[in-house]
């Protein structure tokens, strides 16, 4: 129960402050997000800035204090820190282990990170994590991890990215990348 209301209250939280931040996720473009690279070039210079401080102090005080946690990791994600950026995800995926939202940051911040096999697991995990009663507010961001994984698996296991082709327009049905992946399947 008190994980629940946590869920809730960080639910209710994290829609105002990263509205924009999600939608920049879900509609980013394949020549942009999606790079067969395997290298990891995280950009890891120690970045800091006034809210990255703030809210690791609000943590030092309060260590499972999940929306701060979330703002800290948004934080490291909008000033391109992905290797900080992962880790404040995964602390949060240990308190809270069945918030999707959580995997699929990790998922994107692995992809911003040009390590790709770790962004498909998070993805993978981020698939395997909504509840059904999730699905409808997750549409955007479920098609474009089916999407992201048909696109790495398109060469190494075309059935698999058939299937995951399909669930991503079942989602999102106008994507045109997804359209467009899906075609090339087909010959």
């Amino acid at each position: 129960m008190k994980t629940d209301l946590k869920i809730k209250s960080l639910l209710f939280g994290l829609s105002f402050a990263t509205a924009g931040f999600v939608n920049a996720q879900t509609t980013q473009n394949t020549n942009d997000t999606v790079n067969n690279s395997t290298t990891i070039t995280a950009q890891t210079n120690g970045i800091s800035n006034p809210e990255i401080e703030a809210l690791k102090k609000q943590i030092a005080a309060k260590p499972d204090d999940t929306q701060a946690l979330v703002g800290l990791a948004t934080a490291y994600q909008n000033a391109n820190d992905w290797t900080s950026a992962i880790a404040t995800w995964n602390k949060i995926t240990t308190i809270i282990p069945d918030w999707a939202p959580a995997y699929y940051s990790i998922g994107y911040a692995n992809q911003s990170a040009k390590d790709n096999n770790a962004a498909k697991m998070a993805y993978e995990k981020y698939i395997a994590k909504v509840k059904p009663e999730e699905v409808e507010a997750n549409k955007q961001n479920l098609a474009y991890a089916y999407f992201f994984i048909a696109f790495l698996d398109k060469d190494t296991d075309k059935e698999k990215a058939k299937q995951y082709i399909a669930k991503s327009l079942q989602y999102d049905s106008s994507n045109q990348d997804a359209l467009n992946l899906s075609k090339s399947l087909m010959n």
